[in-house]
């Protein structure tokens, strides 16, 4: 009877628990689908800042939730995922000040 329990022991940790498919399937439908509808939104609307808009949104959307997903980020503590977000969001915050401000340099001349 030790002899089984040692054997037990000793090839508990050799399994391979099987391959999530549903979840990778299902995050690559949703990036999918956001990105159909990124090229469709190129090819039906017209250049301008509303498109610019809304590209950068659904990047940022892609974004996190590839983070999340792939980096394992939304299984972390909050106060981890907020040390990540808030950071990004003032990088973020920087380019839009830096574009809109450098911009007016041609305007002063």
């Amino acid at each position: 009877m030790a002899d089984n329990a040692h054997n037990h022991d000793a090839q508990g940790g050799t399994e391979i628990p099987p391959a999530n498919t549903g979840l990778i399937w299902r995050t690559f439908i949703i990036l999918s689908v956001i990105t159909a509808f990124e090229f469709t939104l190129a090819y039906l609307m017209k250049a301008g800042g509303l498109r610019t808009s809304i590209f950068v949104g659904m990047t940022l959307v892609k974004a996190f939730y590839i983070v999340g997903e792939f980096m394992h980020l939304k299984h972390e503590v909050k106060s981890l995922i907020w040390a990540i977000t808030v950071p990004v969001l003032f990088i973020v915050w920087l380019l839009i000040a830096l574009l809109t401000e450098g911009g007016s340099i041609f305007q002063l001349r």
